[in-house]
């Protein structure tokens, strides 16, 4: 019963960023016991997966020669795996093996640098999928070629499910939890009223509402080319999110995609193998692999959407012009659970 559980709003940071959390628990639970467990199930990935610090586990296997074991901790090892096969479920289009570009560009800890950005440009690159080894009853990862591995575009997905789990563990069953902008929700609020999500408007230096989703028992991501940029000499930007075919930024992408999945990890890093893809490619590889999600692209002064799976592809479609207020998109319980299955 509601009756027997107080709402709590606790956030932190991690990552460069800030986790945040929304719930019901337990009268009996400390919250200062949850923000500490919160706190450190996002210490734990940003500890193991981060190419900020330099004596994370995956630094270490970067900095690993090729053929060369490496030991890593469980979970980094089921990241590796789920961005392994989804590397290779979108032919590429997602790929972890890009550190040395997101590296060079100034989209990591170092800033750009021209000379790396032209080696990176230029170099022959075998994807994650095909380059890494991974063996989970020894606990160990191999390269088999030069490879830098980058998790940003699944490992905050990863957090905010490993923020779901540590409430899970004090039996918080109705909550919504994000880490930067990456969100999962599981159960409702009283009475029932479902958790809100806000897709943004694709509009660079402001934040404003485009849509907003209703959810319950589900994860949402956005990637999007208006948050991080790199500006060139003659004025264009580049997103922040890499093409693995040509070693640099994006161009010619979408504005945003947004993918609904039963898990943040999963919505993370499918919505930028959708981004990387483009929209016409990426309306195919989503439909294929049986996927929700949301395609913003900029024509003139408005913003066309699309969608596809049975959460967006009814009353998501059209164009929205700037001075329009934002389109609630309500989703189904039936549908959504029927396409998590």
């Amino acid at each position: 019963m509601f009756t027997d559980l107080v709402f709590h709003r606790l956030s932190g940071p991690t990552m460069g960023t800030r986790w945040t959390a929304q719930f019901y628990a337990p009268a009996t639970v400390n919250p200062k016991t949850l923000e500490a467990a919160l706190a450190n199930a996002t210490g734990e990935v940003d500890a193991q997966m981060s190419t900020w610090r330099t004596d994370s586990d995956l630094m270490r296997l970067n900095a690993a020669k090729p053929g060369d074991w490496v030991k890593l901790p469980l979970a980094l090892i089921e990241v590796l795996a789920h961005a392994v096969m989804i590397g290779r479920a979108s032919d590429g289009a997602f790929d972890i093996g890009t550190g040395d570009v997101v590296d060079a560009w100034g989209f990591g800890p170092n800033p750009a640098d021209t000379d790396r950005m032209r080696t990176a440009l230029d170099a022959p690159r075998t994807p994650a999928h095909e380059a890494l080894d991974l063996d989970s009853q020894s606990m160990s990862a191999r390269k088999h070629a030069p490879l830098t591995l980058d998790l940003s575009a699944i490992a905050k997905g990863y957090g905010a499910d490993k923020l779901h789990m540590a409430l899970a563990d004090f039996g918080v069953t109705h909550a919504m939890v994000g880490l930067d902008g990456e969100v999962r929700t599981q159960g409702h609020h009283p009475g029932g009223r479902p958790w809100t999500v806000a897709i943004e408007r694709p509009v660079r230096n402001r934040r404003a509402p485009l849509s907003v989703l209703a959810l319950e028992d589900a994860a949402i991501a956005t990637s999007g080319d208006y948050r991080h940029w790199v500006q060139l000499d003659d004025g264009q930007r580049l997103s922040h999110v890499i093409d693995p075919a040509r070693g640099g930024p994006l161009r010619d992408c979408p504005a945003s995609v947004s993918v609904v999945a039963p898990s943040c990890m999963d919505a993370d890093a499918w919505a930028t193998a959708l981004m990387v893809c483009g929209v016409d490619k990426g309306t195919a590889l989503a439909r294929r692999m049986g996927l929700n999600a949301l395609f913003l692209t900029r024509v003139g002064d408005a913003i066309e959407r699309s969608g596809v799976g049975p959460l967006f592809e009814t009353g998501a479609a059209g164009r929205i012009h700037p001075t329009c207020d934002p389109a609630p998109v309500a989703i189904n319980g039936s549908k959504r659970r029927k396409a998590a299955r």
